[in-house]
């Protein structure tokens, strides 16, 4: 298990209080990592915290709307302090306002889905790179979407800034790889979460997206956490400006 061995590392793992983010929080905890819950809502996040401290793991719980820059630093700022160190950071949190037309969506609606799923991460990948550039050690782990990487009806935006997160992965890994920091983005399929739910719950795109899945059926939490595990891992030390897609092989059969 030493390649997958977190023990002494602290992770924040932005929008954990629930589906894919929690999930993460939980195997970096399990793996022996110190993981920061942070998501909109303070109690959210302790519940999330109390859960993984119950099962014998640490965690601290910071809200944080990643929209917000002051919040995004306070909340490098108080993981500092209670752990002396950043080694992994995961940005998951985002924000999906409109569906429909890509034409017809209104600019305010637009701003924010590029703000919050792509500038925040920018952000808080630069507030975290100088104390992973003195410890020469880090792992940043960008949650995009399969839908970066082709066009998506009634999701236009969203898949816009999907894959400008991937493409800001590769940037990154290329301007910071001299300091042995490693960026990479996971790229999930229909996972079963609340944030996917009018998705999951349509029967007749469900019927149609389990024909085209190879595996049959579609994705849940966890199915995310084992990618998210290896690239913040020493397993996945050699990693870095990659999009890994976990889709159940949606993308390689259509």
């Amino acid at each position: 298990m030493r390649l997958f061995d977190l023990t002494g590392k602290t992770a924040i793992v932005t929008g954990s209080s629930r589906g894919i983010g929690r999930a993460i929080a939980e195997t970096l905890a399990e793996a022996g990592a110190q993981v920061v819950i942070s998501s909109r809502k303070q109690d959210s996040c302790e519940a999330v915290a109390e859960t993984i401290r119950a099962a014998g793991g640490e965690a601290a719980a910071i809200a944080c709307n990643v929209g917000d820059p002051a919040q995004l630093g306070e909340l490098v700022a108080a993981t500092l302090a209670r752990y002396g160190a950043i080694d992994i950071l995961v940005c998951n949190a985002a924000i999906n306002p409109y569906y429909g037309p890509l034409v017809e969506i209104d600019d305010g609606a637009f701003d924010r889905i590029m703000a919050s799923n792509v500038k925040s991460v920018l952000r808080l990948a630069g507030m975290v790179m100088p104390d992973m550039r003195t410890r020469r050690d880090g792992s940043i782990v960008i949650i995009s979407s399969i839908a970066g990487l082709r066009g998506t009806a009634g999701l236009g935006a969203y898949a816009i800034s999907k894959a400008a997160d991937m493409q800001l992965a590769r940037n990154l890994a290329l301007e910071w790889g001299r300091h042995n920091i490693r960026v990479n983005c996971i790229a999930p399929g229909l996972i079963k979460t609340d944030f996917a739910r009018a998705l999951w719950q349509d029967e007749a795109l469900m019927a149609h997206r389990l024909a085209l899945t190879p595996l049959g059926r579609i994705g849940e939490a966890e199915d995310i956490a084992g990618a998210a595990l290896l690239l913040a891992a020493p397993a996945g030390r050699f990693i870095t400006g990659q999009t890994i897609v976990v889709d159940g092989g949606v993308t390689s059969a259509s």
